[in-house]
């Protein structure tokens, strides 16, 4: 018998997306991580809850538990500009978090009667004009399921989108490097830094416990790797003390500088969280996009399988819109002479004690 619903990718979207289902529909989530295993790897982000997402988990009733959190827990944004030779401190108020624990905490929601393929890499898939059929491979075996609705939620390398929409124009696309650090110092603020030299985007440092991840959103190229490098000299250059390498992950990263990049889907598949291109262009923030996207697209699969898709983009359009207002503050952001006007100013920023 076929599934009513195939989920590609069990991060927050597509964990949001199957707990929210209704119960009648026979779903399949599948994902290339064994999540649950101990030596499971988490999505190669920094690990910060920011307001919004809190908000919306908020809203959906569902309180982190603290075993998610980590220390230290994070009050300010120490801003390095080093292209205009500034540093300042902003105040924001994150959730630090195990993106791992946070990543199982949500799994562990999803009911019963959802079928979870876990280790399992997902490979193709075929409209036939009744259902979708598709394919993944469990220890180098090949399986085939199918289903009437596929769903993207596989971050920003989509395969799903890839398959089903491959002329479509995708994000620029960027590489996240992130190396984990022992470190004694538990530093109370979130690193973010901007520098020309290395990328057009930003870079950021976050202790948890007693690890420091220093991290940068770069150009996909073959000098990324080169610049990272630099970055590193350029953090201890200026004071930034750690120690020994523990490891070093990466992913691809989206950027849309337009909401003529967002896919939202057709009449059998449906895009959501970073494999639409919901994901801030100016901050790479994904999670409460993937939260509100998964919310809009189960309400419009719980009203009918076969319109759903008029329905949910009805529903993100003011995801659009704040997408939209993202890319305007960009400028603001990443334009070296604006934003050392901003920084020299001092306007918004906190003084701090130490």
């Amino acid at each position: 018998m076929p599934y009513d619903i195939a989920i590609i990718g069990a991060g927050p979207a597509g964990c949001t997306l199957a707990r929210l289902l209704d119960k009648n529909y026979k779903v399949l989530l599948i994902d290339k991580r064994d999540i649950l295993a101990e030596n499971s790897n988490s999505k190669c982000c920094g690990g910060l809850l920011a307001p919004d997402a809190q908000q919306m988990l908020g809203r959906m009733g569902m309180a982190i538990p603290s075993s998610v959190l980590v220390d230290p827990q994070l009050f300010l944004v120490r801003t390095i500009d080093f292209d205009n030779r500034i540093e300042r401190y902003y105040q924001r108020f994150y959730f630090n978090m195990d993106r791992l624990v946070f990543e199982q905490w949500l799994l562990s929601k999803i009911p019963a009667s959802v079928d979870l393929a876990l280790g399992c890499t997902f490979k193709t898939c075929e409209y036939t004009g009744e259902d979708v059929r598709f394919s993944f491979t469990y220890k180098g075996k090949t399986y085939k399921e199918s289903a009437k609705i596929i769903i993207g939620a596989d971050g920003g390398h989509s395969l799903v989108r890839k398959s089903v929409f491959p002329d479509k124009k995708m994000p620029e696309t960027y590489v996240a490097i992130q190396e984990w650090f022992e470190t004694d110092n538990s530093m109370p603020w979130y690193g973010a830094i901007f520098d020309s030299t290395i990328t057009d985007f930003y870079s950021w440092t976050i202790t948890k416990g007693k690890v420091l991840i220093i991290g940068s959103a770069l150009k996909k190229n073959n000098l990324a790797l080169d610049r990272f490098k630099m970055l590193k000299m350029k953090l201890r250059d200026n004071g930034l003390v750690y120690g020994k390498k523990i490891l070093r992950e990466g992913a691809f990263l989206l950027r849309p500088g337009s909401i003529s990049s967002i896919i939202t889907g057709n009449e059998y598949c449906a895009l959501v969280g970073e494999a639409a291109g919901f994901i801030s262009p100016s901050s790479a923030e994904g999670i409460s996009f993937a939260l509100k996207s998964a919310y809009h697209l189960a309400s419009a699969l719980n009203e009918s399988l076969y319109e759903f898709h008029s329905d949910y983009s009805k529903k993100v359009s003011k995801l659009k819109l704040s997408l939209f207002g993202k890319n305007l503050k960009c400028p603001a952001m990443y334009n070296r002479f604006l934003r050392g006007m901003i920084m020299r100013s001092a306007l918004m920023s906190t003084d701090t004690l130490f």
